[in-house]
């Protein structure tokens, strides 16, 4: 008895539970069908409460470094696609980088335009770095991802000590030259920018195996097929990158720090103490000087080093999140 009352109650709620469902229903589909403000949303009006997921635009003129990019050929035009693709849907990377460019692209325009180099490599600096001091399991590092025999043989000082392509300014001195010495050897600054990745003499190599002169038409490894590509989206997706879904109010851009520089001609014996006798603390003098690789710093050539400290002895400290809290 106890085992058929068990089961006619099972049935008489899963029946309850379908009438329930089945009412509820009915009542959900006849107060639809009478809510004219349900009824009357256009398709477009319904389609704009979903996250839209849409192919980027693809400008119809491209140029890099005043060099026409032949996208009335299928792989080129294929090529730059899938770099516009890519860095519209790689949200975290491509916003944060947006953010630090209001405060470095002001450093680095200035040096390109001092030699001569076009404003457009700023991107490849992007696109190396993501425009911070990255390391590279190969063991490139800083902004311009200088390998340490190539970063001395551009003038970069790399020691225990003091490690240069970490200096923004001085790193992004020596990838000028670099350029100019690649624009040189091959007569423009697209096989220039290629070169920066593969080298000189491989790309050299890849030139003489394949009859032609011109980087849209190499036949090159998948890294340096793609780089050129990388450099031309970054150029006209960030200038333009509201048109392309990335809002980004001033507040939450990285600003340009207020500092000043400190000349230094003699060793220094601990960079904490240093850094407190110039109103600052270790953290942020290493923070605005990550080329001072130790605790400290020998300088038995008396060699002059500028070391930036926050303006008027204060830590930089203007911060977007901060601002909000405050609000």
């Amino acid at each position: 008895m106890m085992t058929k009352k068990k089961r006619f109650w099972s049935s008489a709620s899963l029946s309850m539970v379908i009438l329930f469902l089945g009412a509820w229903f009915v009542l959900q589909t006849f107060t639809g069908a009478k809510n004219p403000q349900t009824n009357n949303k256009t398709e477009t009006e319904t389609q704009e409460l979903n996250y839209a997921v849409k192919q980027p635009t693809i400008p119809d003129n491209l140029e890099f470094a005043g060099e026409t990019v032949p996208t009335h050929l299928f792989d080129v035009y294929e090529s730059v696609d899938n770099e516009f693709v890519v860095n519209s849907y790689w949200h975290s990377s491509t916003i944060q980088t947006l953010k630090r460019a209001t405060r470095f692209f002001p450093v680095i325009e200035p040096i390109l335009k001092s030699h001569g180099v076009p404003d457009d490599f700023k991107y490849l600096c992007v696109i190396e770095s993501n425009l911070k001091n990255a390391s590279s399991p190969a063991g490139a590092k800083g902004f311009w991802q200088f390998m340490e025999s190539t970063g001395k043989e551009y003038g970069l000082e790399i020691n225990s000590y003091v490690d240069e392509r970490y200096n923004l300014e001085k790193s992004t001195h020596a990838a000028c030259e670099y350029l100019k010495k690649s624009y040189k050897k091959f007569g423009n600054w697209t096989l220039a920018a290629a070169s920066y990745n593969m080298g000189s003499s491989g790309l050299e190599r890849r030139i003489k195996e394949q009859k032609v002169d011109n980087y849209y038409d190499l036949l090159l490894n998948a890294e340096t097929a793609r780089y050129v590509y990388r450099i031309i989206a970054m150029k006209f997706m960030m200038p333009k990158h509201e048109d392309y879904g990335f809002i980004i109010e001033d507040e939450f851009k990285y600003q340009p720090l207020e500092t000043e520089i400190i000349k230094v001609d003699t060793a220094i014996n601990s960079l904490v103490d240093f850094a407190f006798e110039h109103g600052t603390n270790y953290k942020t003098l290493k923070m605005l000087n990550p080329w001072l690789t130790n605790k400290y710093l020998t300088n038995k050539s008396g060699k002059v080093y500028e070391i930036t400290i926050p303006k008027a002895g204060t830590r930089p400290s203007k911060n977007a999140v901060e601002n909000f809290f405050e609000d």
